[in-house]
């Protein structure tokens, strides 16, 4: 499923300011199509995203506008947060609800003699995925493998075997009572979790590898990201929000285009942040470097990067320490 033509976006609007926006992701549009609205609607080309949404999932999709775009590649690894649900007692070749089932071992060894599961008994293969692990990617999925995606190798037939990758599960915990049910005439239990992990974790090999641990097979029904770094459900606007906003704005004596967050605002939510005074503030817009940032972890994106303020508060730069020095890796106010 693509996302449908939407005629009422009117054509030739303002182009919109840079600048970042939160966008709640429909399920059954993939990540580029809200990419495509979204370009429309800010009236630019220059428009990405900090990190892909399956078309199953829903959720947080973090957008760059303008030069905003030259921050996402400082959020894509962010840490995320997700509520899923995974269905135990079958596997599907897509490790979720869009592949077709290649096992149904049934997950009637978990339940007890009033056909209920225990939430205790699922505790150890829980744990066991916690903390610091080696996971192997979904076969079906954008990594390349010799050039090509590794879903279109899958999806033509082909044996793709990924070689596993660190990632931090930093919570995986039931949040409802686990469901017991039937599907294609398999008993099957569906557990509600939230996961939150760092970036590059494929949900959908969790779901896999707990259905393994179990003994039963497992795989993805639903997916729901609520957080990307700092960036909540609370800051997406829906895409139909979004085009009533710019629909309204066409409207308005002097329109201003997409509603953004600024690039000083955006800054200060993801990054710790450094105030500059006069004299840095000219080296800086050189990109010259200055002393060490002495400064805590930020609220988003890498430890060592911090965001540069001049004194009138607007961001000028992104600083990253190395070697005793702070040095721009990004001039978003250039001399």
């Amino acid at each position: 499923m693509t996302a449908p033509a939407r005629p009422d976006i009117p054509r030739g609007a303002v182009t919109a300011a840079d600048g970042l926006v939160v966008v709640d992701k429909p399920q059954g549009w993939t990540s580029h199509d809200v990419v495509a609205r979204t370009r429309r609607l800010a009236a630019t080309k220059k428009v990405g995203h900090a990190g892909t949404l399956d078309p199953m999932a829903t959720g947080v999709l973090v957008l760059g506008v303008g030069r905003a775009t030259r921050l996402l590649t400082y959020l894509v690894g962010a840490d995320k947060v997700y509520t899923a649900t995974v269905r135990l007692g079958q596997r599907t070749l897509t490790d979720d609800a869009e592949g077709e089932v290649t096992e149904a071992r049934g997950a009637a060894a978990l339940l007890d003699g009033a056909g209920a599961a225990d939430p205790t008994a699922l505790e150890p293969a829980l744990a066991g995925l916690r903390g610091t692990v080696a996971q192997v990617p979904s076969s079906v999925s954008a990594i390349k493998v010799d050039g090509r995606r590794s879903y279109a190798r899958v999806r033509a037939g082909e044996d793709v075997d990924l070689p596993a990758r660190t990632v931090t599960i930093h919570r995986l915990e039931l949040t409802a009572p686990p469901r017991a049910t039937t599907a294609d005439g398999v008993s099957v239990v569906d557990l509600d979790v939230v996961v939150a992990c760092s970036s590059g974790t494929y949900v959908r090999a969790l779901a896999r590898d707990l259905g393994e641990a179990l003994g039963t097979g497992g795989h993805l029904t639903a997916l729901r990201r609520t957080q990307v770094g700092p960036f909540s459900l609370a800051d997406a606007r829906t895409v139909d929000q979004l085009v009533a906003d710019v629909v309204d704005d066409a409207r308005a004596p002097e329109p201003r285009g997409l509603p953004v967050m600024s690039l000083t605002d955006a800054a200060r939510a993801c990054f710790r942040a450094r105030q500059l005074d006069d004299g840095e503030t000219a080296a800086v817009r050189f990109g010259k470097a200055l002393t060490a940032t002495d400064a805590d972890g930020g609220p988003g994106g890498p430890a060592s990067v911090t965001a540069a303020f001049a004194p009138d508060g607007h961001v000028v730069a992104l600083l990253e320490d190395r070697g005793g020095s702070a040095r721009p890796v990004l001039v978003l106010d250039p001399a």
